[in-house]
C-alpha cells in the first residue's frame, strides 16, 4: 500500500460504475480482471436503495442521500399539477452531487455518462445529447461536454458516440468502448482527482436474459474492457495514489412474468384513453382517475384522492404484484417521498411491470413500436428487441432480467495502490460518496447520511 493508503488518502480516485455487476460474478472466475483489482477482502454486495432502478441509485451513489430524501423516486416524473409523465428529461437543475462539491472545494472533478449530467460544474463531463426535432427524431449525433470543444475533439479521434449501441435493438459494447477510450484522453488531457465512469454494456444482456450464457459472455467482454482501462491507468505516473472503486447500480432477478397496471385500472374504470392522432390509444392523463408510471419492478400509482381505495382494488390482485405500499410500507421502504406514487407497487421476484394499456397491438400507440425513451410513459425494455411492424418489440415475453425490488443486489469494490485493506461484507450505498471523500481527503459540506466505511 501507497503512503496515501496508510493515512487513509488518495490523491486520485476512478470510479468505474459497472452496471449489473454482480459479486457472484467475480466468485464464478468470469471477471478475471476486476478479481485482479480488487481482493476478496476489499469487494462485497452493494446494497442500493429502494427502488433499485437507475435515477434513484444514481443519485444515492453520488449524493450520500436515500430516494425519500433526494427525491429521485424513479427514473421518470409525475407532474401532478399538469397531468405530464417525463422520462429521462431532467438536467442538473439545482442538485448537487459529489463531483460538484468536490470542484467546489479545489479538486479536479470528471463524470462520463451519468444522468442528468447537462450544465453540470464538473471540469470535465458529457452525457449524450443528440440534436432532435420536435418529435424526437434524430438530426444529428451529438455530445453535452465540458469543456465546450471536448466533444469536438473526441469526435475526430473515436468517432461520432455510438448512440444505436448505448440503448435500443442494436445495444452491444461499442458504447462502453467508446465511453472508456473518452475517460482515457481525459485522465491523459485535464488529470482529474476524481472521475466518474459510467459502463452501461451489462445492463443490455440482463435485461434481454436475465442469468444465462449470454450474460456471463457479457461480463467477459466488459471485464477485458475495464482491464484495458486499467493497464492505461498502471501505466501513468498517478497510479501509487491511485483507487479505483469498481461500483454496481444493481444486480438482475430472473423474470418470465409481465405485468400490466394500466390494463387493470383500464378495466376498472379509473384510466381513460384518446386517439393519439395516428390511430393509435394514447393515454388520457386528464380524464383518468389513475395512471401507473412502471419502472422495471416498481410502479407509482398516482390517483385522485377519491381514487386511492378503487386503484388499490383493481391492482392488489394481479398476478407478479407481491405488496402494494400505501403511506406505511412507502416510509417502510424508505421513499415517503411527495414525488412518489400514492401507492407503490413492488413485484414478485420473477414478474416486472409494463407501461402497456391497450390488449390489440393494432391499438398501441404510435410510438410503442419506436426506440423512443422520451414518448414513452413508464420504462420499456422492449426496446432492446427488434420488433415485427417497428424498431422496437410489442412482445413482453422475449424480457428475461429486471430489477428495482429492494434485494437486487449490486457490487461494491475498491482496488489500487492508495486502496484500504478490507470492506465490509456489505455496502450500504449511502456510504459511496462519504468513502470517496474520505479516501481524497477533501472537505466538502454535503448532508450524508452515514459515515465513510
Amino acid at each position: 500500500m501507497s503512503d496515501a493508503a496508510s493515512v487513509g488518502t488518495a490523491g486520485r480516485a476512478i470510479v468505474l460504475d459497472v452496471i449489473g455487476l454482480e459479486p457472484g460474478h467475480l466468485d464464478r472466475g468470469l471477471a478475471p480482471n476486476i478479481a485482479d483489482l480488487v481482493g476478496e477482502s476489499t469487494r462485497a454486495t452493494l446494497e442500493p436503495p429502494f427502488p433499485s432502478v437507475t435515477l434513484p441509485v444514481q443519485t444515492t451513489l453520488a449524493t450520500g442521500r436515500s430516494p425519500e430524501s433526494h427525491g429521485d423516486v424513479s427514473s421518470g416524473e409525475y407532474d401532478r399539477a399538469n397531468d405530464e409523465v417525463a422520462f429521462w428529461e431532467r438536467d442538473r437543475a439545482d442538485r448537487d452531487r459529489l463531483w460538484e462539491t468536490a470542484s467546489d472545494a479545489g479538486l479536479t472533478t470528471g463524470v462520463f455518462c451519468f444522468q442528468h449530467l447537462i450544465d453540470t460544474t464538473a471540469d470535465v463531463a458529457l452525457t449524450p445529447s443528440p440534436i432532435e426535432d420536435e418529435d424526437n427524431n434524430i438530426l444529428e449525433m451529438n455530445c453535452w461536454t465540458n469543456p465546450d470543444d471536448f466533444y469536438d475533439d473526441l469526435q475526430e479521434e473515436y468517432g461520432h458516440f455510438p448512440l444505436h449501441t448505448y440503448w435500443g435493438p442494436g445495444a452491444n459494447e461499442e458504447s462502453s468502448t467508446w465511453i472508456l477510450d473518452a475517460a482515457t484522453t481525459a485522465i491523459e488531457r485535464y488529470d482529474p482527482d476524481l472521475l466518474w465512469i459510467y459502463v452501461p454494456h451489462l445492463d443490455y444482456d440482463g435485461l434481454r436474459h436475465g442469468a444465462g450464457d449470454e450474460l456471463d459472455d457479457a461480463i467477459g467482454v466488459v471485464d477485458d474492457l475495464v482491464g484495458d482501462f486499467l493497464d492505461g491507468l498502471r501505466g501513468d505516473d498517478r497510479w501509487d495514489e491511485t483507487v479505483v472503486n469498481v461500483v454496481s447500480e444493481y444486480g438482475f432477478h430472473d423474470v418470465d412474468t409481465p405485468v400490466f397496471p394500466n390494463r387493470a385500472l383500464r378495466e376498472a374504470g379509473l384510466l381513460s384513453v384518446m386517439d393519439d392522432g395516428e390511430g393509435g390509444e394514447e393515454v388520457d392523463l386528464d380524464s383518468s382517475r389513475v395512471f401507473a408510471m412502471v419502472d422495471h419492478q416498481v410502479t407509482h400509482v398516482y390517483a385522485d384522492e377519491s381514487a386511492v381505495d378503487d386503484a388499490r382494488e383493481a391492482l392488489a390482485s394481479l398476478e407478479g404484484v407481491e405488496r402494494v405500499l400505501g403511506d406505511e410500507g412507502k416510509a417502510e421502504y424508505g421513499v415517503d417521498h411527495p414525488n412518489a406514487g400514492d401507492l407503490v407497487l413492488v413485484a414478485e421476484p420473477s414478474a416486472w411491470f409494463q407501461y402497456y394499456w391497450w390488449r390489440d397491438d393494432a391499438d398501441a400507440p404510435y410510438y410503442a413500436t419506436d426506440m423512443d425513451i422520451h414518448a414513452k410513459p413508464g420504462f420499456d425494455p422492449c426496446e432492446l428487441f427488434f420488433g415485427d411492424s417497428g424498431l422496437a418489440s410489442l412482445d413482453p415475453t422475449l424480457v428475461g432480467g429486471s430489477h428495482g425490488r429492494a434485494d437486487c443486489g449490486g457490487f461494491y469494490g475498491l482496488g489500487g495502490p492508495a486502496a484500504p485493506e478490507s470492506v465490509p461484507e456489505t455496502v450500504d450505498a449511502r456510504t459511496v460518496a462519504p468513502t470517496l471523500v474520505d479516501l481524497l481527503d477533501v472537505d466538502v459540506e454535503m448532508a450524508f447520511e452515514t459515515d465513510p466505511l
